[in-house]
């Protein structure tokens, strides 16, 4: 997907998720919100993308790692391309979602305005039930802790979905 052409669209409702480099945790975020807005038939009124702080990773697939735990859970990411997040973005996004406070942070750096920064926040702060704040960066971990953020993220985009979706445009 070309997300400045999908900005074409003011109908849709449109969510970010921003990682460190694009190729773990924000998509599996995207993969399982996507699959909320499908199974609740509202996919068409939302954009839903991905991407990083840093441009470590740009044009690379999301790591094996998550590519296997998301096709394991049976969510589809294998065309998922990793791109920088463009600071341009704080204006055509309703929502940015971040997985750390250093991510937020950087975020937050770009915005210009209040009304820049009441669109970033993170992740777990739709999670009333979540222990911290941040979610772990599986990258340097064993595979199977892949898993276990998958989950984490799972929930925690479960309870921003059931917040948003009555504030999605018709």
């Amino acid at each position: 997907m070309t997300i400045d052409r999908e900005f074409a669209d003011a109908t849709r409702f449109r969510v970010c998720f921003v990682c460190t480099g694009n190729i773990c945790r924000s998509p599996m975020a995207a993969a399982a919100f996507e699959r909320l807005a499908q199974r609740h038939g509202v996919a068409e009124r939302l954009l839903v993308a991905s991407a990083g702080i840093s441009e470590y990773h740009v044009g690379e697939t999301a790591d094996p790692r998550t590519l296997a735990v998301l096709s394991d859970a049976g969510y589809e990411a294998g065309a998922h391309r990793a791109k920088q997040f463009k600071p341009r973005w704080l204006d055509d996004f309703d929502l940015i979602i971040a997985f750390d406070r250093g991510q937020e942070r950087a975020l937050r750096s770009l915005a210009r305005g209040d009304e820049q920064l009441s669109k970033i926040r993170l992740l777990l702060s739709f999670d009333p039930d979540a222990t911290g704040q941040d979610v772990p960066d599986p990258y340097y971990s064993e595979d199977a802790f892949f898993g276990t953020v998958l989950r984490q993220i799972e929930t925690a985009v479960g309870r921003l979905f059931r917040q948003i979706q009555p504030a999605m445009r018709p």
